[in-house]
């Protein structure tokens, strides 16, 4: 709110995140019913421009995107419930206590999982209409002209936050083996989602501009609680510690379930990294690929910074692989002509550009925004993907090395 200026440019800037994050829906519908397997991305890019891109992604949600993901999710989870539940060292427990627990839910079985997302999802979005009740009941600040200013680097953080706000979205295309009738279910759940989403937001920031005013949202530093405080003054700090322990709960479990999905699949055709390609028998699902990645986040709680450096920490990889994504509609449209597509993007091309463009603006504005607040994040991301690299070359020579073998002895 206070990089936009206003009322109006706030609201403004929540629709646009929603329409571009619909765009995105659109086009990971397409692919995620054309080719319905477990690993989301890594499946398009390995497909569309060769199995190195498809590693890339997959090293780097593995290093970078994932545990970073659920390290801030736990993060605040922890913080809030520290509030409710103080003892000595109590954020660090709780942060660990809640990736152990999950993870181990999610090994024990897609349906654990699931039940789980679905039990924490719906209460997190009856509290979200919960504070637009108690928003909108509120008597709200005597109305004046709004003194914030619009900026071009005001729109550039702006957009990063809300977008990482919006992510999600597409964590559906990770799951595709495992849903439903997928063809169907898929595009369902990811257009009704994301527009539901939006909706909650929409009405949320409208809750808080109305109880607040926007200089009040712009100035404040928990603006729900502020918000809720002004129907319901004694209740109102536990009421939002719990909404944001159980919000933050449904959002590191998701995170955990999908992102497993991709290393499993990037294990499955790279020898290195062959255990994360082990499916459990007994459980039905990638349990080592499930404690790597449990263990990578607990290493990120336990050595992180603050919350808006881990966001611009990984934001310009994230990016770069959204628009690959994007743009491999073009491609595979081409590529695999012959291959039945159950749903076509929604307005394809214009849909397609139009979050492709999306995607490289959102390149420019976190390299850019990062190079002037937080260069060192942007040299540790870099090296730790060119890691990477060095790992797939180094993975290339050794199956090629064994490949000559192989010729030899039968020769």
């Amino acid at each position: 709110a206070a990089s936009m200026g206003g009322s109006f440019a706030t609201l403004c800037i929540w629709v646009v995140g929603g329409l571009l994050a619909l765009a995105g829906a659109f086009c990971y519908g397409e692919l995620a019913t054309t080719y319905p397997r477990e690993g989301g991305d890594y499946i398009y890019l390995s497909r569309a421009y060769g199995g190195w891109v498809g590693y890339m992604f997959g090293w780097s949600q593995l290093a970078i995107m994932r545990p970073g993901d659920i390290a801030l999710m736990v993060f605040v989870f922890a913080r809030y419930a520290s509030r409710l539940f103080p003892f000595q060292h109590s954020s660090l427990i709780y942060a660990v206590s809640a990736i152990i627990v999950l993870t181990v839910i999610n090994i024990a079985g897609v349906k654990e999982g699931k039940w789980t997302q679905n039990f924490l999802t719906v209460v997190k979005a009856a509290g979200l209409l919960a504070i637009v009740v108690a928003g909108f009941m509120a008597p709200g600040p005597p109305r004046t002209i709004e003194s914030g200013t619009f900026t071009m680097p005001g729109l550039k953080l702006a957009l990063i936050l809300v977008m990482f706000t919006y992510a999600g979205w597409h964590e559906m295309a990770y799951v595709a083996a495992e849903v439903k009738h997928p063809q169907r279910n898929i595009v369902r759940a990811m257009v009704l989602g994301t527009a539901a989403v939006t909706i909650l937001y929409l009405l949320v920031n409208t809750a808080f501009l109305y109880a607040l005013g926007y200089e009040g949202v712009a100035a404040s530093e928990a603006v729900a609680v502020d918000t809720v405080s002004t129907s319901l003054p004694l209740m109102a700090g536990k009421a939002i510690s719990i909404l944001i322990c159980i919000s933050t709960l449904g959002a590191a479990n998701g995170l955990i379930l999908t992102g497993a999905r991709i290393s499993y699949a990037m294990g499955a055709e790279h020898h290195l990294l062959g255990r994360l390609g082990k499916w459990s028998v007994h459980f039905g699902t990638p349990a080592f690929a499930l404690c790597l990645q449990g263990s990578l986040s607990l290493l990120i709680v336990i050595l992180a910074g603050s919350f808006i450096d881990t966001i611009l920490y990984y934001a310009p990889v994230f990016w770069m692989f959204f628009l690959l994504t994007g743009l491999s509609v073009f491609v595979l449209r081409r590529k695999d002509h012959q291959i039945p597509r159950p749903y076509k993007v929604t307005g394809y091309p214009v849909t397609t550009i139009i979050f492709c463009g999306s995607c490289a603006f959102m390149i420019y504005n976190s390299v850019s925004y990062a190079l002037v607040n937080r260069p060192i994040g942007l040299m540790i991301v870099s090296c730790v993907f060119l890691a990477g690299v060095f790992i797939y070359w180094a993975g290339d020579i050794r199956g090629k090395q064994r490949e000559v073998r192989l010729d030899d002895s039968t020769g």
